[in-house]
């Protein structure tokens, strides 16, 4: 497994045109601490720009370390993709992000999430509707993840914190609270849940960042639920990326003469649930308290009484290649690798899971 430090991590961020993909490829055939000290002729071989050999081989020292110390006042955490408590399904997704900076309690991001979006500017009606499916749903142990922004977002968050956690993913730097009329709830999330961005401290809210951010909250979660959305809204682009990232779409149908609701018919239409309330969605998602999921199972005392651990051996299985083996929904998948985390029969690394020997 890859380990970097903070720094190195800024430094990979700050390089421009740089994704996680390219650097994996860069790091199987050079080693980072070698990287400012190759040659043109290595790097050009590798791919790389003049641009980025420039980055590394003058790297912006100073900008990284005022970074550092930003990072250090302002007391945030983070998280970089190589680390083993990187989520594993926002491991999964086909531009993960590099890091992750944080407020609040990181240990969210490894609970089961449904992703809950919708129209800033929602009716009265939504917004009561998206705050009672999170409140629903948490009380059976999903955490809502949703964006920050005014009105489902807010609403979703709001309903979640009365019996559950939420985690908001924002399109700001981690310590940017947007919009301010949020600053209230946003504290109230560091309280009790987690605020998360890719954004690196002190960045403003710019337009192209949000349909990014919204990458993350479905890659994070096990499905995605759209509360009135207009047919051209970010909602849209965050159901599209959860249809990439095979998670599931629900969508809460409405009246034909409500222009807040076209979007969620144009996804019905397209073959999202249709859903009603949250047991729609908990039986899509097998979480009812009953399901194998929560209940603690009974007699499996070796391998092939585990489904999982008998398709999983001392050497690096992905995420993917378990689902195709075991024939299971990511929800059961996800749900059962954390089990088995916690009973530490398996282990998380940089590309999959391992058995522990012991386990």
């Amino acid at each position: 497994m890859v380990a970097l430090t903070l720094e190195q991590y800024l430094q990979l961020s700050l390089c421009p045109a740089l994704g996680v993909a390219k650097i994996q490829r860069w790091l199987a055939k050079l080693a980072f601490s070698d990287w400012h000290t190759a040659s043109d002729e290595v790097w050009l071989q590798l791919g790389a720009t003049t641009a980025q050999i420039q980055h590394f081989r003058y790297p912006p020292t100073v900008r990284i370390d005022k970074l550092i110390g930003e990072i250090e006042h302002k007391q945030l955490g983070w998280l970089g993709f190589f680390d083993a408590d990187y989520p594993a399904l926002l491991q999964q997704i086909s531009a993960p992000p590099l890091i992750l900076f944080y407020r609040g309690n990181a240990a969210l991001l490894h609970t089961p999430q449904l992703a809950i979006v919708g129209s800033r500017s929602a009716s009265a009606t939504g917004r009561a509707i998206a705050s009672e499916f999170a409140e629903q749903l948490t009380q059976h142990g999903l955490t809502i993840t949703s964006g920050l922004a005014m009105g489902i977002d807010g609403a979703a968050h709001q309903g979640a914190l009365r019996y559950g956690s939420t985690i908001a993913v924002l399109g700001t730097g981690v310590d940017e609270v947007y919009p301010k009329r949020h600053s209230g709830l946003y504290h109230q999330i560091v309280e009790q849940g987690l605020v998360i961005s890719e954004f690196l401290p002190g960045t403003p809210p710019l337009a192209t960042h949000f349909p990014r951010r919204n990458r993350i909250i479905s890659g994070l979660s096990l499905g995605v639920l759209l509360v009135e959305a207009e047919i051209k809204s970010g909602s849209l682009i965050t159901a599209r990326y959860a249809l990439e990232q095979n998670r599931e779409v629900f969508a809460i149908p409405g009246s034909i003469r409500n222009p807040l609701a076209s979007g969620c018919h144009h996804l019905i239409k397209q073959g999202a649930v249709l859903c009603e309330n949250s047991e729609d969605i908990l039986c899509e998602l097998q979480l009812f308290s009953q399901n194998r999921l929560y209940v603690k199972e009974e007699g499996v005392n070796n391998v092939e009484d585990c489904p999982v651990l008998s398709n999983l051996g001392f050497e690096v299985t992905s995420f993917d290649a378990l689902l195709h083996r075991t024939q299971w929904s990511v929800a059961e998948l996800t749900a059962k690798l954390l089990d088995l985390e916690l009973e530490d029969k398996v282990a998380r690394v940089a590309d999959g899971y391992i058995r522990v020997a012991r386990g």
